[in-house]
């Protein structure tokens, strides 16, 4: 069973896609990462993932069950930006 499912998730923002038609499978206990140029949309699939914004359209499901209508408190997962980290 997978951990997280992103199915075909977008973000668009005043008709420019920051994310567009992503979709990707991240078993349990799997090191996943996120590598690409500035300006990929690595931060949005993140911030989707943690419920920071909303997605213009896709589906997030933890363990099968979809999340997008959650709260980001209620999904229990966090986010730690870069620069806080440096």
């Amino acid at each position: 069973m997978a951990g997280i499912v992103i199915d075909k998730l977008s973000k668009c923002y005043n008709g420019e896609y920051a994310v567009s038609d992503v979709s990707l499978e991240i078993e349990n206990g799997e090191f996943f990462v996120f590598v690409g140029p500035s300006g990929s949309g690595k931060s949005t699939i993140l911030r989707l993932i943690a419920g920071l914004i909303s997605p213009s359209s896709g589906d997030i499901r933890f363990d099968e069950k979809s999340v997008i209508t959650l709260e980001p408190r209620e999904r229990n997962v966090a986010m730690v930006f870069q620069s806080y980290a440096l």
